[in-house]
């Protein structure tokens, strides 16, 4: 049996690692192709003219341009123009 409490548990554990989910640009802000807008869990915004979903839900670009967020409905859309 031991005679000391274990010490050190706490800096053994594990965090997990950052997701880094988020909008990634603004409004009004130039894009090139393939460029990602918002990665995203789930279809928070939805993907407007010249953007496509991938299969994480992340909305990308795929032409150049300049992003515009607009509402339509109750969603938010994201297109480039």
């Amino acid at each position: 049996m031991s005679k000391h409490k274990a010490a050190g548990k706490l800096r053994i554990q594990e965090r997990p690692r950052p997701k880094y989910l988020g909008v990634k640009v603004a409004d009004g802000e130039k894009v090139t192709g393939g460029s990602i807008l918002i990665k995203q869990r789930g279809t928070k915004y939805h993907a407007g003219g010249n953007v496509k979903v991938g299969r994480d839900h992340t909305l990308f670009s795929i032409k150049e341009g300049v992003v515009k967020f607009s509402k339509r409905l109750g969603k938010t859309l994201v297109s480039v123009k």
